[in-house]
């Protein structure tokens, strides 16, 4: 039976079904893994604009490639029916802004752990309750990155649920009146040696910890916070290349 929200069941995964997904805030990305890296790939379902592939990663392991949407109660859903039809391993690919002057726009950044502020999360586990990813898939993503020549940083992310307040933006934003609760939030996150900002991965680590499922995260870095709030146009490209090459690779070097 498909499952309301991603269009599919496990019948429509076929004979031998995938148990590991790539999950992508933006459907385009979905889109571009599926036709760029994985083989005999094909859409699952664009419902709501969730759109889902199944393919085959180049060393012939089943895989899906689907679309959280964007923030966390919107991939809280994605993934409560992944994990319906199967899917035991989920690694996010993501795009981020840094707030560290060494990680530079164009590197990626692999979350081995996750402050996480996120209302979706409270549903899930209480505030206590670690976000953090799984050890196994954040080494294969380090060392992916390395064989890759990746640039690429390893550490805490700070994963909010609003890109323009929660992130501490007032110049490019519609409202600059920024809560006072979060004024300089930003200088104490990169005090605390947090590397990141981005929308989704606490959520998702607190749902593997509490399902029982692997997660991990890489993401673009698309945004140097400590030059500027805006995008880093010239660079996007290259990040969120990157961070795919980064997640395919890692997937073909771990067992699961």
């Amino acid at each position: 039976m498909a499952l309301y929200h991603i269009s599919f069941g496990r019948e429509d995964l076929g004979s031998n079904p995938p148990t590991t997904a790539l999950l992508s805030g933006d459907p385009e990305r979905a889109f571009r893994i599926a036709e760029t890296y994985l083989g005999e790939a094909r859409l699952l379902s664009d419902h709501r604009g969730l759109n889902s592939y199944i393919g085959l990663l180049p060393n012939g392991v089943p895989i899906l490639s689907a679309t959280s949407g964007m923030g966390a109660p919107s991939l809280s859903i994605v993934v409560n029916e992944l994990f319906q039809v199967g899917i035991r391993r989920i690694l996010r690919v993501g795009t981020t802004g840094s707030i560290q002057p060494h990680v530079r726009a164009g590197s990626v950044v692999i979350s081995s752990a996750a402050l996480c502020r996120q209302g979706a999360a409270d549903d899930i586990a209480p505030v206590e309750y670690p976000a953090a990813a799984d050890p196994f898939l954040t080494v294969a993503l380090a060392r992916a990155a390395r064989e890759l020549g990746v640039e690429h940083h390893v550490g805490i992310t700070a994963s909010v649920d609003t890109f323009y307040e929660g992130q501490e933006r007032v110049d490019t934003s519609a409202n600059p009146n920024v809560l006072r609760r979060l004024r300089g939030v930003t200088d104490e996150y990169r005090r605390l040696n947090i590397l990141n900002y981005e929308m989704e991965c606490g959520t998702l680590f607190k749902m593997a910890g509490v399902y029982g499922f692997a997660a991990g995260c890489v993401c673009g870095v698309i945004a140097q916070r400590t030059a500027a709030e805006s995008v880093v146009a010239e660079q996007k490209a290259t990040a969120v290349d990157n961070a795919i090459r980064v997640a395919i690779r890692a997937l073909m070097n771990s067992a699961g």
